[in-house]
């Protein structure tokens, strides 16, 4: 048998990928067949001129049966296509929250779900928390209520649920976790844990926040699915967090490090590029000679309303020297923002908290959309602890001037961008400062 060529076996390695993007349009690509998931996002944020911040993602989309998940980025995209339906497909977006339970541990897994919480009666120190989540020697388990589907039937069984590294069991008296109490539903090793996107209806569920555990070998059919449905999103955040977690271990944490390490030893050779994180925002006073970054929280915010007062200052002007062309400010004032990012126009209230929810939940995940009851506001979607709010943006008048305030009048801006700038700054009358756009990018 003749034996192959070096050009060969490169063609060989060469793989064919379609990618999709949130609008339906689709992208093929050529990968090799050692390409992971966190690779092939880099790839696809240079071909599409995206702003890399390390928040893209993979998703693996089912269509038939419901269900998506982020791929980890050490994960093979050839491998993982070779496990998917004809019906599936890989989508390209922002994921926020990947990585989120790092920096703020606490809020990702609560007390009383913490089976070590409960056995030393104390608080666990954040650092620690995530210490007996990664260590191979600490035997850390979540615990608490599920509600589980049962197999072939439309009916749901409440169950008390135990996660630990070797799998999710469930127990057969009461919340008993004796082993002879304990019967096993699933395999971390050999699954991977999804979001369920359709609606509640589709399967009976008693609430909105269903996940699923899929086998890897499986053939796709309901069946074979494990339907589970926590009472309220941070229940269902953390069991699926800790899925995670107790599957892959540090080399999550890894992931999580890597982009960091990088953006440090970027920095010694290049000047760093504006990140759209909140921790690039400063306030700054250019008062004197050079300007000066406001360590003083009371300072900054008192700079920033002087420089929203200012901002109405130089449009007043214009109005009174400018001519009522069809660029006038207030007419600028009223479509400057369509070309925005954070602006979505016309969707529906639950369009919007779809894509909150498909981008991950972070804290500060925001976008602008027109208001359904009123078509002269705006309204304002923010995330914050797992919880999506809505801030109404009402147009006012001052001396001839529109002005737009989301409290009332308190604080006014010409126009959505100052107002969107303001609030990266300050947080204001808002729950938190706003920190990510909630961002759709065709490819």
């Amino acid at each position: 048998m003749p034996s192959c060529s070096p050009d060969c076996c490169l063609l060989q390695a060469v793989e064919i990928v379609k990618i999709f993007s949130e609008d339906g349009m689709g992208k093929v690509v050529e990968i090799p067949a050692d390409m992971t998931a966190k690779d092939l996002c880099q790839l696809l944020v240079y071909k599409s001129h995206c702003v890399d911040d390390n928040s893209w993602a993979l998703v693996e989309h089912h269509t038939l049966l419901g269900l998506e998940r982020c791929l980890e980025d050490h994960e093979l995209v050839v491998q993982v296509q070779a496990s998917m339906n004809s019906d599936s497909r890989f989508l390209f977006r922002k994921n926020f929250a990947k990585y989120e339970f790092f920096r703020n541990p606490q809020t990702f897994f609560p007390e009383h779900m913490v089976a070590w919480c409960q056995e030393t009666n104390r608080m666990i120190p954040p650092s620690q928390l995530l210490q007996n989540f990664l260590a191979t020697s600490s035997c850390p388990e979540i615990q608490g209520y599920l509600y589980v589907k049962e197999v072939g039937r439309k009916s749901w069984k409440k169950v008390y649920m135990f996660l630990r590294r070797s799998g999710l069991y469930c127990s057969t008296k009461g919340i008993s976790k004796e082993p002879r109490h304990l019967q096993l539903l699933a395999d971390l090793e050999d699954s991977n844990i999804y979001t369920v996107i359709t609606s509640k209806k589709q399967h009976g569920a008693p609430t909105d926040y269903e996940f699923c555990i899929k086998p890897n070998k499986g053939r796709g059919e309901l069946k074979e699915l494990r339907i589970l449905c926590a009472e309220d999103e941070q229940g269902r955040t953390c069991w699926m967090t800790a899925f995670r977690l107790f599957k892959y271990g540090i080399v999550l944490y890894q992931n999580y490090k890597i982009p960091q390490q990088r953006k440090t030893l970027l920095s010694h050779f290049s000047t760093p590029v504006r990140s759209v994180s909140e921790n690039s925002l400063v306030a700054m006073d250019f008062s004197g000679r050079i300007g000066r970054v406001i360590d003083n929280p009371v300072e900054a915010q008192s700079a920033a309303m002087e420089e929203g007062y200012a901002w109405r200052k130089r449009s007043q002007r214009m109005n009174v020297l400018g001519s009522h062309s069809p660029l006038h400010h207030s007419s600028l004032s009223s479509v400057i923002h369509i070309a925005q990012l954070w602006f979505h126009g016309r969707i529906t209230r639950e369009e919007s908290h779809r894509i909150i929810h498909q981008q991950g939940q972070a804290d500060g995940l925001f976008l602008l959309r027109v208001s359904q009851s009123n078509p002269k506001a705006f309204v304002l979607t923010l995330c914050h602890h797992q919880k999506i709010k809505h801030f109404q943006i009402l147009p006012c008048e001052e001396d001839g001037q529109v002005f737009f305030s989301l409290d009332d009048g308190a604080t006014k801006f010409t126009d959505l961008i100052q107002l969107v700038e303001f609030y990266r700054l300050n947080r204001g009358v808002l729950p938190c400062k706003l920190r990510h756009p909630c961002t759709v990018v065709a490819l």
